[in-house]
């Protein structure tokens, strides 16, 4: 079935056909797969319908120390959970490479002009290539140019997620299950249409059994099958990932995730604003107070310096 086929399935013919996939899945690695747990809605379901089939898969979970306590809460109630964490905590993170700001790709960009060997790859992320693509939006490029002092980085998602569960699965052997979706983002909707959705032949072998259903479908399953998620969804979060990250948060209307975090866990947002130093950086990201940014800008840098 051509892939673009598939975004525009019935619900039960797209159940079908992920079940065919996680079938296909397990067979070819005679079963040695497991699914990437994060205890959000998607991952939730993709684990419920895997262990209709298998029920002895285990869940991976990345106890990245960034997940919401409801989070926490819901993964501990799962049965057959394996529990991995990162070497370095979150907090060195940010101290040696930086915050995750904007996007993973804009921040990469960043992190690269800055830290580039040459000035070809510097070229490249200022101005793009023949096509003005790979570079730092010019929307973007103030905080190059006015803040150089504020570290910006991608290095997060390496370091706390990417590192710990490489080790497990070159421990382990296993083969992951994820559950993203094409339609999470544009890079995901761009990986969708150029690469397998069991995807056996690439450096790490990647299942997403579930890569063309959207949010409906998702809802629509933990209604048909009684399927429990995180009291998390009950508190107005649609989105379950680290806490602190701070990816997208220019596109949120209303209140932001950090406006919420204020009301629903108040310890956590004074930890993050206070004590890890995102204050300044969301007002300087988000350009509030940004006058005022500038004419402090030695205090609020040696603040900065000091919170971490």
């Amino acid at each position: 079935m051509n892939k673009k086929d598939l975004l525009s399935l019935g619900f039960e013919e797209k159940l079908e056909e992920t079940k065919r996939l996680i079938k296909e899945w397990y067979e070819y690695y005679n079963g040695n797969v497991y699914v990437g747990f994060s205890g959000g809605k998607d991952s939730t379901v993709l684990l419920h319908i895997v262990r209709s089939m298998y029920p002895e898969v285990p869940a991976v979970f990345l106890n990245t120390g960034l997940e919401f306590p409801e989070i926490m809460k819901f993964v501990r109630s799962v049965d057959n959970v394996v529990m991995i964490r990162p070497k370095m905590p979150f907090k060195d993170v940010l101290k040696r490479y930086g915050y995750p700001i904007i996007s993973k790709e804009q921040s990469q960009y960043i992190y690269q002009f800055r830290h580039a060997e040459s000035e070809k790859t510097k070229e490249l992320r200022w101005n793009g290539n023949k096509r003005g693509l790979g570079k730092i939006s010019e929307k973007w490029k103030y905080l190059v140019t006015e803040f150089p002092w504020l570290k910006i980085s991608h290095k997060c998602c390496d370091v706390l997620k990417k590192e710990p569960t490489r080790r497990y699965e070159k421990e382990t052997g296993r083969k992951p299950m994820i559950g993203t979706m094409a339609s999470e983002s544009r890079i995901r909707k761009t990986q969708f249409h150029t690469q397998k959705i069991n995807n056996f032949d690439t450096t790490r072998p990647m299942s997403k059994p579930i890569f063309f259903w959207n949010e409906g479908d998702i809802y629509k399953y933990v209604r048909d099958f009684d399927v429990k998620v995180s009291e998390i969804y009950k508190m107005g979060y649609k989105r379950t990932g680290c806490m602190f990250c701070m990816y997208g948060l220019h596109l949120e209307k209303g209140d932001n995730r950090f406006q919420r975090m204020r009301v629903t866990h108040p310890k956590l947002y004074d930890y993050c604003m206070n004590k890890l130093g995102l204050k300044l950086v969301i007002d300087i990201y988000l350009k509030w107070r940004l006058k005022n940014v500038r004419r402090w800008e030695i205090y609020y840098g040696r603040v900065y310096r000091d919170s971490l």
